[in-house]
């Protein structure tokens, strides 16, 4: 059971950057994957924008216009797309993997840092 976090680097303020988080190892359905980041110093509770299995998506304000998620099943794949990236966006991003019910399960992948200079 794994996620793969990829996509992170630096990058200037005003730039774009694309992240992955692919799974392995357990069913990629029914579900909820969220990135999270969590900035220098900070801790990891905030949420940038998550995805459900059916497609539905939500971002939090701070990134709305900016950030963008989606997936591919077939690859088990979310993606999530940064653009006009700013100072502040500057975190390590993680994404989660969440199903509830009887085939519940919780899955982090490490993280992929992003970093944007000014």
């Amino acid at each position: 059971v794994q996620l793969q976090a990829s996509g992170g680097g630096l990058v200037q303020a005003g730039g774009s950057l694309k992240l992955s988080c692919e799974g392995s190892g357990f069913i990629w359905d029914d579900y909820v994957v969220g990135w999270f980041r969590q900035a220098p110093e900070k801790v990891r509770d905030r949420i940038s924008c998550v995805i459900s299995s059916d497609g539905d998506t939500h971002c939090e304000d701070s990134v709305k216009g900016r950030f963008a998620i989606s997936r591919d099943n077939a690859k088990k794949t979310v993606y999530l797309k940064m653009a006009n990236l700013k100072p502040e966006d500057t975190a390590v991003y993680y994404c989660n993997f969440k199903r509830w019910g009887a085939y519940a399960i919780d899955v982090w992948g490490k993280g992929t840092e992003v970093t944007v200079s000014s």
